[in-house]
């Protein structure tokens, strides 16, 4: 699949298989400072999960993604984009794919937590219309031993969902 915007024209996507597995993690350990290991990665592609990865020109590994579908809903466990290709958009548009792959299922929700120090990525979900609606204490490891909070967030993918109207309490 090509991406269609303009600054993005040259990108592909395609699914991430386990021969994959080396390119990502190299990116991961780049990205963060408590990466996931290859077991979370091949545990999630082992258990059917969404998982694609976005290239540039000379097949060049630009970032990836890994989300969980449930019932009516798709939770995005990891979106990373390469450290040195950060701030040109990649991270937009492949959060696009992924609101394109859950509404494709017919999914009304689309969840994800962000670290609390994370602005930027806070900043990005936010301009795409994610709401906060609450926050997981202690949901990451942070540096010491001590654990940072998490802002769960989630954005509406089907027009004229309401959980109240279709649920009453």
């Amino acid at each position: 699949m090509s991406l269609a915007t303009p600054s993005q024209s040259a990108l592909a996507m395609r699914a991430m298989t386990v021969a994959d597995l080396e390119r990502v993690m190299a990116v991961e350990v780049q990205a963060y400072s408590f990466p996931w290991t290859r077991g979370n990665l091949i545990d999630s592609l082992a258990a059917g999960y969404s998982a694609e990865l976005m290239f540039g020109t000379a097949d060049e590994l630009i970032g990836y993604f890994v989300a969980m579908p449930g019932v009516d809903e798709l939770h995005l466990l990891n979106l990373t984009i390469a450290p040195a290709q950060q701030g040109r958009g990649h991270g937009r548009a492949l959060l696009a794919v992924v609101e394109a792959r859950a509404r494709e299922r017919g999914l009304a929700t689309l969840w994800l937590e962000v670290r609390v120090s994370n602005l930027r990525a806070q900043q990005m979900y936010l301009g795409r219309g994610f709401v906060q609606q609450g926050l997981r204490r202690g949901y990451y490891p942070a540096p010491g031993g001590k654990r940072e909070d998490a802002v769960v967030m989630n954005l509406g993918l089907s027009t004229g969902f309401s959980w109240r109207a279709e649920h009453p309490t």
